[in-house]
């Protein structure tokens, strides 16, 4: 399973190192929009919080350690401030298995067909999820949607992190565009093209941060157990040799009582 897990987590790798240069090269020219398009406000323009979506992270199957129980107590947790906050928890979008066993148990309805997201991670699949979160946004059936995932910091750590997804939050300093582009046919109507591609990308990069982190703790789940039981077939190993060295010793015993008698 450690081999496998190793297998998977070099691939995911790859689809971030892949998508890592678009998503870079789609960011510059986004803040380079930001100061032309300030007029351009859906996504963007926060407003007071009534109502929430979440989106869990979580995997399929077990087998990895704390991933799905980190994920999953954090999600708990977050549930019981913003509702000591009075806001509602007006849907919860969970991918993953045990995350959904878990939602479904806190009483909340969650879509099983998001679990196939990490199946077969597609960018068409996690933009339909997407185009409906910003759908609710838009017709203010939400106010804010929230991601609970894992970031794959190392092979061996992950940090879980909760991020706001919608409204989406500016950068603090923006390029200016106009001296390296000529924008036809204004900057408000390529800043509505690109917002709804930088929104999407952000969910698609989660889940493949959220599966990246998923196969490097099983590399680590299984690496322990390994070791764990590499250790108890040695601790296993010594006390057969010594029962076998005893019962040796009592028979040799046995026989030279026997002759002398």
């Amino acid at each position: 399973m450690k081999m496998v897990a190793s297998s998977k987590l070099h691939h995911a790798q790859q689809r971030i190192e892949q998508m890592r240069p678009y998503e870079q090269q789609l960011g510059r020219i986004f803040r380079a929009f930001v100061s032309d398009a300030s007029e351009y406000v859906p996504y963007v323009t926060p407003r007071p919080v009534n109502r929430v979506a979440l989106v869990l992270f979580t995997s399929n199957s077990s087998l990895c350690g704390g991933f799905n129980n980190n994920a999953i107590k954090s999600f708990t947790a977050k549930v019981a401030e913003l509702r000591g906050q009075g806001i509602e928890i007006a849907q919860v979008f969970a991918v993953g298995r045990k995350g959904l066993d878990a939602v479904r148990r806190m009483g909340f309805s969650a879509d099983e067909s998001y679990c196939e997201f990490l199946d077969h991670p597609n960018y068409d699949r996690t933009k339909q999820l997407a185009e409906y979160l910003m759908a609710r946004y838009g017709a203010k059936e939400i106010d804010a949607c929230y991601m609970i995932y894992h970031h794959a910091q190392s092979s061996a750590h992950q940090v879980l992190r909760y991020e706001q997804y919608l409204p989406l939050n500016l950068p603090q300093e923006s390029e200016q565009g106009d001296s390296n582009y000529i924008v036809e046919p204004s900057s408000e109507v390529i800043f509505s093209r690109l917002l709804p591609r930088v929104i999407t990308l952000s969910l698609f990069a989660a889940l493949l941060d959220s599966l990246a982190s998923e196969h490097a703790a099983r590399v680590v789940a299984m690496q322990i157990a390994t070791d764990n039981a590499d250790e108890l077939l040695r601790s296993l190993q010594l006390q057969y040799n010594k029962s076998r060295q005893s019962a040796i010793t009592a028979e040799l015993l046995d026989i030279v009582g026997g002759s002398m008698q």
